[in-house]
């Protein structure tokens, strides 16, 4: 469980911080959110993954941790906002410019 926990961590970082490095806006906006869900999942992992454990501490002999599980949730909402935000932003700078490039050049138009 833990080497497939691993593995899909590093997948997610991996294509988050590729599409971040893209010269146009919304493979950015996509890598960010990839980003997120990989910094996400590292957060609930801290937590210890315990299987039909409760998240209330004394109610059994072993307890989950609530504490990621609370910043998960809280950074999930947060997240949804920033992305919603971006995204309009995105969108308007697309139709002022006319083409989403991250510098708002167009890497097509000769620079004479």
């Amino acid at each position: 469980m833990e080497l497939l926990y691993a593995i899909t961590l590093g997948i997610l970082t991996t294509c988050g911080v590729y599409l971040l490095l893209r010269a146009r806006t919304f493979t950015v906006i996509l890598g960010l959110t990839l980003f997120s869900h990989a910094v996400n999942l590292y957060l609930f992992a801290s937590g210890r993954l315990v299987t039909g454990a409760p998240a209330i501490v004394g109610l059994a002999e072993h307890s989950a941790d609530p504490l990621p599980q609370a910043l998960v949730l809280t950074a999930i909402v947060i997240g949804f906002a920033m992305t919603a935000f971006v995204v309009v932003l995105a969108l308007k700078a697309a139709v002022e410019l006319r083409n989403d490039h991250v510098d708002g050049e167009n890497p097509d138009e000769d620079r004479t």
